[in-house]
Formats: structure tokens, C-alpha cells, sequence
């Protein structure tokens, strides 16, 4: 019998109703039954669990099959037996209280396959309240690995896993921890991989946060069971990850996550046994946390793991009540501003009994930046830009802020000064009101002669930022994603004139990030593609001496009087014809009763662009005037291999009363 491409396991215990749909939607997956095997070990299930078992595998004969076992206390037992008993090329733990969606597998699979990755996260949707993580379900990542991503933050073993990868390594569920037994098995399963695949674009696991509190999480309460299972996976990052920033990235997510929530747990429980955990936690992450971590971490996390390391129990439990009062609040927490940093005005700031460093209340770096642009707009050589900016939680005083350009290839820079303007009631839409920022608004007049410090700026791509200031703090941010609906994104190509001669200038936004850059000199926004000529070359209806051509000019501006058709002929004389724009259409006229007698080419011009003229076609009846009482025509001439190409002559009256006798 042929091995299947997945074994889902799953373990239940006590598991209804939830199970009825848990185990249809792998049922019905679209991979197919014939690459699917449905494990389920019933964990000594009291209520029903058993019998629902037995209806669905009649339901789906030969794909279902059940274990049964007494009570182990958890989850871990009953998934070492399903992935004892599993034949798939790769194995999928799911929860008997969640559910897939219908292509998971057949997506999954595909992308493991496609990219020879050992694991596969699938986007986790929370049913009924559930809380997941989500930074890990920004994009689509075909292969990455736990130091490159934010896939560690997810330890649940809800995934796919080639199941050689787990047998290799020997790689089953700890067996004496009630929860967290999970992230011992997928941390390992992290670092042993191959390659690991996210999908983002697709809701693969839906997972339900049960009304009778039957999550495991839930039931075992406390911070005993978790200062179990925390020395484990501490124990697995110390032994294969070296230190630096690798391991620093992975100790990230315990030092914030795992410890915040045991303090949590602290508040419920007696004196004696908080005394004990907070000893025990300060051991256990002290091996992981050093003084070079700090940049990485917020700066609630910086004291709450200083409260741990110094066991400042009041003042631990103190900073959790305040945790708690701060998440049910609208309004961000007020900052004190002293020499240029921001310190959040958290429990204990510069509380001399307590003696905290400043560094566990500064985030200076942390300080949400606002912005929106009002005007963006190219005039000439002129670029306009108005709008606001301000840093969150600092009042607008003492603004210091400046336009910056930056070459993104050179990493040359210019700043620019603005003229700073009243922003009367702003912010007030949010914190509640509780901070305004009345001298937030910039506006700048950029003139791409002079903004090199006095010089014109060279080509190249000129990213535009502003570098937002007050009462001595500065941050820099790139402008153009927050912007009015009147002001537009689209690359907008100029050509102006400028003492070196015309230039092109394009204003557009980035893709993706919509941030307005600078393009001078056609980096990635030629001039040519926006002008085109018609093949169909005509004389003009109302004057049948005036050869017309048609076309499109999509340029949003160019000097007036620019775009010409210049000709030349055989004898070295010279002609120039102004053409015309409206909107977007394109026309020149060339009164060939002007040109000299020759064979005439050209081209369409403007500055240095050129566009040769198409050619004439061959059945053009000739245009024929009187000049000087003398006839004339113009029609094309013949043998031409050049492209565009007029005979412009003088009738030979002789030649034609010949032609005419002997005809």
C-alpha cells in the first residue's frame, strides 16, 4: 500500500463537539483521501469523543484510523503515538478543537515540495477570541529559517513537518510537562530544518477558543507549569546556538512573551510561592539576557526583566497590574522629554528608593512617527511639498524639523530647511485627545538647480524624507505613504529647463511602501516612452500643403516651444516646426510650402529625446503650389532607405509638356 503525502494527526480528549468538525475538514481536503491517512488517539475520552470516532471512520472507510489509550494528562503522549504510527512523507499536528481550511494540505504540501523546506506554517485564524501570533503572516516566505524571520514566535506544533526530518533527529513530545511541550519539539524541529515556508496568502488553520475553557493553556493556570517547560527550551537555545545575534534573535521572544506571562500568573499566588517563581525566573533567563540585548527590546521589557534580575517582587507585581491597566486604556502612556530622550513615564521613573536606570524607560527609538503630505507637486524646477509631521507623545515645540534628500545609490545627502506652520488641533482624533501637536506642519520649495547646497543635484534616484525634530529629539522618516487623496502617487516625468540644458525629472512613489522619490536623469522613467507618432502620415484637411503628423505626448510638462519636427535636407538647409499638445494629443504640421527645394529627413525633438518621423507612405498623393508664379510639389521621395523621407522640387514645365506630347 502506497505511503500517503500526509498524516494528520490528532489528539482528543474530550472533544466534542468540536471534533465533528475538525475531522471533516481534513476529510475533505483537497489534496484527496488518497494522499491522506487521519490518526486519532482518543486520550481516554469521558464524553462521546469515542463514539463520534467510530461514525466518522464509517463515513470515510479506510482513512480513519483510531487509538485508543488511558488518560495521559496532556497532549504530548497521544501525539508521540500518532507520529509512532504515522506513514506520510510529512505529518500534521492538529488540535481536536480546530479545523483546516479546505486546500491546507494540497497548498502546503505543494510548498514544502516546491521549495525542499522540512516545516510549513500555514496563516492561523483565531475562532471565538483566540489569540495567535501574526507577525510571522506578513508575506509569503518560500524558505527562510528561524534567524531571518519572525517564524519562532510561532511554537505551537500546529505545522507541517517531513516526517524524515523528525525521525532523523528522534524527535518526539516531552512527556512530563502538562503545556509548553510543544516548543521543546518545534524549536528543535526550527534548528534542524532544512528550510522552513510560510504561507500568508491563504487562512490554512482555524483555531477555536473552546466556551468550556477546555484549551490546555487554560486549564493549567499558574506560573508552576510554565517555569517547567521555560528551562527546556532555554536549555535547547544555549546548547545549539552559539551566541550572538542568532541566538539573541531567538531569546527575543522568551524574554518578552514566557516572561511577562509568569508574572502575570504571579498575582494570584501566595507570597511564599511568588518569592520562590521570581527566584526561579530570574535564574532561568539570566543565562539568555545581557546588557547588548537591549536595543532589541522594548522598554517594558527592559524593566520587567530588570525587576526580575534585582527580584523586586512588590515592584514586579506593581508593574503588572499597571500592564494590565494599560492595555484597557485608549491613550498611550505620557513620555518625559529631558536632553534629547523620551522616557516613558512607567511605574518607578526616577524613583530615588528604587534607583532604576533610565535606560529600562527610554523609548526615544521606539516614538511613533506621524506624517501626511497636502502637496507634492513638480513646477518647473520647483518641487513643492507641504504636509505634517511630528513624533508621537512629544509636543511640538522647539521644531527642528528639516527635508532630507538622499541618493540611494551614492547615499549622498542634502538637508533642506522648511518653513514650519500651525497645525491648530491636531492629534486630537486620538490618545483621546490627550496630546496636541499645534506647530506640526512643514512646507518646502526644493529647486533642483540649487538644492545641492547651492549646486544643481546630479542624477540619480533622490529619496525624500524628513528628518521630524522637537525639543531635541529627531527622527528621520520617508514621506509619500500618508498623503491626502488629493495628492497623487503616480510617477508623474518633466522636462525642464535648466542653464545645463533640459533634464528629465519624475516625481513618483515607491511600490511598495508609496514613498515619494526623485528621479533625475531617467534611472528608472525615460522620456522617449512618452512620446509616440502615428504611422498614418496625412496632408491637413484644411491646408493640403501642411503634411500632418499625429501622435501622443504623455509628459506631464516640458518647456514651451520645445518639441519641434526638425528637418534637413540633401543641401544642408535647415527647418524647425513647433508641435502642439493637447491633453495628450500630439500634433506637427510641416508647411512644405516653406522648404527649399531637396530631398528633406527628420526627426521629432525635444532638447537632446529624438523621435525620428515615420515613413512616408508611398501612395501620398504630392502637394503642388505656386511659388513665385512658378509650380512646386513636394511628394516622397523615391529610393529613400532612411525612414522619413521628402522630395521637395521645382516642376520641370518642359519636361512635363514632353511627357505629355509623347503620352
Amino acid at each position: 500500500m502506497a505511503a500517503p503525502a500526509v498524516s494528520v494527526i490528532v489528539a482528543a480528549y474530550n472533544a466534542m463537539p468540536y471534533l465533528t468538525r475538525c475531522i471533516t475538514s481534513v476529510a475533505e481536503q483537497t489534496i484527496g483521501s488518497d494522499e491522506l491517512e487521519i490518526i486519532v488517539v482518543d486520550d481516554g475520552s469521558t464524553d462521546g469523543t469515542a463514539k463520534e470516532l467510530e461514525r466518522l471512520a464509517g463515513m470515510h472507510p479506510g482513512l480513519i484510523n483510531i487509538f485508543k489509550q488511558a488518560n495521559s494528562g496532556g497532549p504530548s503522549a497521544p501525539r508521540n503515538v500518532g507520529l509512532d504510527h504515522a506513514r506520510g512523507t510529512f505529518v500534521f499536528f492538529l488540535d481536536a478543537d480546530d479545523y483546516l481550511g479546505p486546500e491546507t494540505l494540497e497548498r502546503m504540501v505543494a510548498m514544502a515540495e516546491k521549495n525542499g523546506t522540512d516545516i510549513v506554517l500555514g496563516k492561523m485564524v483565531g475562532v471565538g477570541g483566540r489569540g495567535l501570533p501574526t507577525s510571522m503572516f506578513k508575506r509569503n516566505q518560500p524558505k527562510t529559517d528561524v534567524f531571518s524571520s519572525r517564524v519562532y514566535w510561532a511554537l505551537n506544533p500546529l505545522k507541517l513537518f517531513r516526517r524524515e526530518l523528525l525521525e532523523r533527529h528522534a524527535l518526539r513530545f516531552p512527556t512530563s510537562l502538562p503545556i509548553g511541550e510543544d516548543q521543546s519539539f518545534v524549536a528543535l524541529a526550527y534548528l534542524h530544518s532544512s528550510g522552513i515556508s510560510v504561507i500568508a496568502d491563504y487562512d490554512c488553520l482555524f483555531c477555536t477558543l473552546r466556551e468550556d475553557g477546555g484549551n490546555t493553556t487554560v486549564r493549567h493556570s499558574g506560573s508552576e507549569p510554565r517555569l517547567r517547560f521555560l528551562p527546556h527550551v532555554i536549555d535547547i537555545l544555549l546548547e545549539n546556538v552559539p551566541p550572538g545575534p542568532g541566538r539573541d534573535h531567538l531569546a527575543h521572544r522568551h524574554l518578552t512573551i514566557e516572561v511577562q506571562e509568569i508574572l502575570g500568573h504571579l498575582a494570584a499566588e501566595p507570597r511564599p510561592q511568588q518569592e520562590k517563581a521570581l527566584a526561579q525566573l530570574a535564574d532561568t533567563v539570566a543565562p539568555l539576557w545581557h546588557k547588548g540585548m537591549n536595543n532589541q527590546l522594548s522598554a517594558m521589557a527592559r524593566l520587567r526583566l530588570h525587576l526580575v534580575r534585582h527580584q523586586m517582587l512588590d515592584e514586579a507585581l506593581e508593574l503588572t497590574r499597571f500592564e494590565k491597566e494599560l492595555a484597557g486604556r485608549k491613550f498611550s502612556t505620557p513620555v518625559l522629554v529631558d536632553e534629547g530622550r523620551a522616557l516613558a513615564r512607567y511605574p518607578f521613573l526616577r524613583d530615588p528608593a528604587r534607583a532604576i536606570p533610565d535606560s529600562c524607560y527610554d523609548v526615544t527609538a521606539q516614538l511613533g512617527v506621524r506624517h501626511r503630505v497636502t502637496r507634492a507637486e513638480l513646477h518647473s524646477t520647483t518641487l513643492y511639498l507641504a504636509g505634517h509631521g511630528y513624533l508621537h507623545r512629544v509636543a511640538t515645540e522647539d521644531v527642528t524639523t528639516e527635508l532630507v534628500l538622499r541618493e540611494r545609490d551614492r547615499k549622498e545627502e542634502f538637508r533642506l530647511p522648511v518653513t514650519h506652520t500651525a497645525t491648530p488641533g491636531l492629534g486630537a482624533d486620538e490618545d483621546q485627545g490627550h496630546y496636541v501637536y499645534e506647530k506640526a506642519g512643514f512646507e518646502a520649495a526644493l529647486d533642483i538647480t540649487t538644492a545641492a547646497d547651492g549646486s544643481p543635484l546630479g542624477d540619480g534616484l533622490w529619496d525624500i524624507s524628513l528628518a521630524i525634530g522637537a525639543q531635541g529629539i529627531t527622527r528621520e522618516v520617508r514621506i509619500g505613504s500618508k498623503r491626502t487623496v488629493d495628492v497623487s502617487g503616480k510617477a508623474a516625468t518633466h522636462v525642464v529647463d535648466t542653464n545645463e540644458g533640459p533634464r528629465a525629472a519624475t516625481l513618483y512613489t515607491t511600490n511598495p511602501h508609496g514613498n515619494f522619490t526623485l528621479d533625475l536623469g531617467e534611472n528608472k522613467h525615460a522620456v522617449l516612452p512618452h512620446l509616440s507618432l502615428n504611422d498614418t502620415v496625412q496632408w491637413a484637411s484644411d491646408t493640403p500643403t501642411e503634411l500632418e503628423f499625429t501622435g501622443r505626448c504623455t509628459l506631464a510638462a516640458h518647456p514651451e516651444g520645445t518639441l519641434t519636427a526638425t528637418l534637413r535636407n540633401d543641401r544642408g538647409d535647415n527647418a524647425t516646426f513647433p508641435a502642439s499638445t493637447t491633453g495628450d494629443a500630439l500634433v506637427v504640421r510641416i508647411p512644405v510650402a516653406e522648404l527649399s527645394a531637396g530631398t528633406w529627413h527628420g526627426e521629432l525633438r525635444l532638447g537632446n529625446w529624438v523621435l525620428p518621423l515615420p515613413e512616408l507612405p508611398n501612395n501620398l498623393m504630392a502637394a503642388k503650389w505656386r511659388r513665385r508664379a512658378l509650380p512646386w510639389y513636394a511628394k516622397p521621395a523615391l529610393n529613400s532607405t532612411n525612414g522619413f523621407a521628402l522630395q521637395v522640387a521645382k516642376t520641370d514645365l518642359i519636361g512635363a509638356v514632353t511627357r505629355r506630347i509623347t503620352s
